[in-house]
Parts: structure tokens; sequence; C-alpha cells
């Protein structure tokens, strides 16, 4: 379009010229004075032209995100380049307009210079060509793979332009950002992974990123949409003892064999999950004086509802007061309490371990008078103290942010077993498996 508006203008000055109309219908002999003035006028508008071309492309292409990312995580170089740039394409479309006024007044200024220098068709080819090569392909082809360097090393230029152009290039911009809006819409879910997947040394583009760090990424970007249904191990395929069975030596045989750092424990059925046992506290039991498992102490075990996602499940494990949970079928939507109750939320490093102390309820302290979970090794467990059990688990509701407030979710059936390990294998997308585990994947179980 450029081009044919350059043609176009020549076409009529020589008419007019022809004419009579313009002041003189005869060229500036070669060799005055005046005709190097008009050719250097000339090759400073061509000149011109091909920097407006080159920094609208250059300058237009970079959006503010990649601005912001080279601020934060660029070269030395390539930070003070776009700290430079950065306040001047804020203005999308004044620049924009203002790089196009430019361009358009020196590409009409051209033909004008030249037909006073050459006959009318050497007047049209020289334009053409020194436009299209000048003024377009070689500009934009510089400014595409150097639009960064070039347009700091103009922003100088562009500031003045800018200030020249102010009385129409403003009002035009504001007109095109309340038709338009502004371009700053950043990457969605999707476009974040499929970005990491093309920086992956396996996609073949040059990409630093390996494997590993690739699928790390995208499980953790997939995280916020898995639930605990999805990582859970199902009840069926749980390891776990009955409250009125006995540690002799087969029990303890099979935990040791099972290597689980928490074993849940249940009362008749096995999906009446009542709380967990922590294994290393059973170095001081003996097998062959076969104590029951309600002698020893029984922890609380969160409920958690099937659809709660992971991110919130594995925030609730930082806080350190369990690194397993019951899964609960959940009816409906639930619906959270405010975890804990001093509203601090400790950070993964401060959490001090993965349940609390064994004589140390899993209760803040306005709750302490309610009764503990844990039983005394001394004394079995009754059928009250089961159903005390049952109530002081419900009670906890109020203070942890694993429970649920929803009486669905409280007495719903249990489905599943969800730990710490289980969340980390998601995030991973891949199983974890040590010294004495079997490799069981979670979702072929």
């Amino acid at each position: 379009m450029q081009l044919l508006n350059a043609v176009m203008a020549t076409r009529m000055l020589t008419s007019t010229m022809k004419n009579g109309g313009g002041p003189s219908s005869e060229g500036i002999p070669f060799g005055s004075v005046w005709w190097f003035v008009y050719a250097g006028i000339s090759c400073v508008l061509v000149l011109f032209a091909g920097i407006m071309s080159g920094l609208t492309l250059g300058l237009m292409s970079l959006g503010l995100v990649e601005l912001e990312i080279l601020q934060r995580s660029g070269t030395p170089s390539e930070k003070k380049q776009a700290a430079a740039i950065f306040p001047v394409v804020q203005k999308q479309h004044q620049l924009l307009v203002t790089l196009l006024l430019c361009n358009a007044a020196s590409m009409e200024a051209l033909p004008i210079y030249l037909d006073k220098l050459f006959n009318q068709y050497v007047a049209i080819i020289l334009s053409v060509t020194f436009v299209l090569f000048f003024g377009e392909v070689i500009p934009q082809a510089i400014c595409t793979r150097y639009g960064l360097a070039v347009g700091a090393n103009f922003v100088w230029l562009v500031r003045i332009l800018m200030i020249i152009c102010y009385p129409i290039a403003y009002p035009i911009g504001k007109i095109l950002d309340w038709v338009l809006g502004h371009n700053e819409a950043l990457f969605r879910r999707a476009q974040l992974k499929a970005l990491v997947t093309i920086h992956s040394q396996e996609a073949g583009k040059g990409g630093e990123l390996t494997h590993d760090e690739t699928t790390i990424i995208s499980g953790a970007l997939d995280l916020t949409e898995k639930t605990a249904e999805e990582a859970m191990t199902p009840i069926e395929s749980t390891f776990s003892l009955d409250v009125n069975s006995k540690l002799d030596w087969e029990a303890m045989g099979k935990i040791l064999a099972r290597g689980h750092s928490r074993v849940p424990v249940y009362s008749g059925n096995p999906k009446n999950i009542i709380g967990l046992l922590l294994v290393k506290s059973l170095l001081t039991v003996r097998p062959e004086t076969e104590t029951p498992v309600s002698a020893v102490s029984i922890r609380r075990i969160p409920r958690v509802p099937s659809d709660m996602p992971l991110y919130d499940i594995l925030n609730e494990f930082q806080k350190g007061s369990s690194h397993m949970a019951a899964v609960v079928k959940a009816k409906g939507k639930s619906k959270t309490l405010p975890p804990m109750t001093d509203g601090k939320k400790p950070k993964l490093n401060e959490a001090k371990g993965g349940d609390c102390d064994l004589t140390a309820p899993l209760l803040s302290k306005q709750d302490e008078k309610t009764e503990s979970v844990v039983v005394d090794v001394d004394r079995p467990l009754s059928s009250g103290s089961m159903n005390r059990l049952s109530s002081s688990q419900r009670s906890d509701s109020t203070t942890n942010g694993l429970i649920y407030a929803s009486e669905d979710i409280e007495d719903g059936e249990v489905i599943g077993i969800i730990t710490l390990e289980d969340v980390f294998e998601e995030l991973l997308q891949e199983e974890i498996v040590d010294e004495t585990d079997e490799y069981v994947d979670v979702h072929k179980r």
C-alpha cells in the first residue's frame, strides 16, 4: 500500500508539473548544489522511513509480558534494554499511530524530491526500489531479529517523535484504546504447558529444560484440576488394622513387610476408619505379649471429601497436623472452614513433623478440654471409648482445616486413603518407591 501511494504521488506530481502547476517544469541540473541537497534529503527520507518501518515491527512485536520477563530474568543488557523500552511500549496505540504517521510522511515526501532529480520514469523506479529494499525489507528483517536492541537504541528518537506527533497521535491512540482495549493478556494454563513442552530438550528445538523439569512443571499446573479421589488409594487396596486385633508376630510381620510409616485403624468394617497408627510408636511393643491395637496410641485421621483439590490437601498437609487423610465420598459441594483458629498458615519449612507428639491431641488451645484421641497404653479401649473416639474426631472439625463442616463428610462413607506421598506422586507424575515399597500405580489400583 505504501509503495502504491508513493508511485501515485510521483505520477500526480509529474502530471501537475507538466501542466504548469509547479514552480518549475524542469529538473535540477546534475552537479549543482541543490541537486546534492535534494539527493541528501531523499536518502534521509529513505533511511527515516526504514527506521520507522523497522521500529513499528520491532516495538509492536514486544509484548508487555515479554518485557516484564526480560526485566526480571534476562541478561544485564536485556534488563537494561527492556527497562528503557517498557514505558514507551505501554502506550501501544499512541506509539503505533506515531510510527505509522512518520513512516507515511517520509514515504509520501520521497517522490517529491526524486522528481526534481530525475525524469518521471526514473523517479518511479528509484522510489519503488528504495522504499522496497531500504524502507521495508532490510529494516524489518533486522528488527525482527534484533528488535529489542534496535528499539532501545532508538528510544530517544521515538520519544521525540511522540512529542511532535502528540496532537494527532494522542487522540487517535485514546480512541483505539477505548475501542480495542489493551493487549495485556497473560498465558493461560494450557498455553503455559505448551510453552514448557516446546522448551524441553525432547522437542528438538534447542530448549534447555530436561524431561524431569518439564514433567514436574506440567504436574504442578495439572495439580489444581486433580482431586483427592484421583490420587487416593482405594480402601479395598489399603493395608489397615482392626482396632480389636492383636500386635502379634503375624501382625508385626505384615506391618514390617508393607513398610508404611502410618497404618489406618478401623473398627469392625474396614470402611469405618477411626484413626491411624504410627509405626514408630510400636518400637516398644513386644510381639510375644500380643498387645491389642486398642492399647496403643491411635491418632486422629482427618477426613476430606473426594472432590477436594489436591492443592488444598497439600496446603493442609504442610501444617504438620497429619500426612494421611481418609477420603469420604462427596454427596454434594463441600464447604471448607477457615483452617486453624489463629489464622496463620505455616510454611513448609516451618512444619515440625508429619503428626503431633504422641501425648498431644490434635486440637487448638481453646479445645484442650476435649478428650484426646490418644489412648493410654495400659488401658484397653472399651466400646464407650470407641464412641468417644468417633465424637472426638467430629469435634475436631472446628479446628482442623482438613475436616469439613458438612455432616456428609463427618459421617460419610470412606472410599480411600490419601497421603502426602500420593500428592507428591501426582506432582512428579511418577511413582515414588522406597526400599520397602511395592510398585503400585495409583491410577491402576
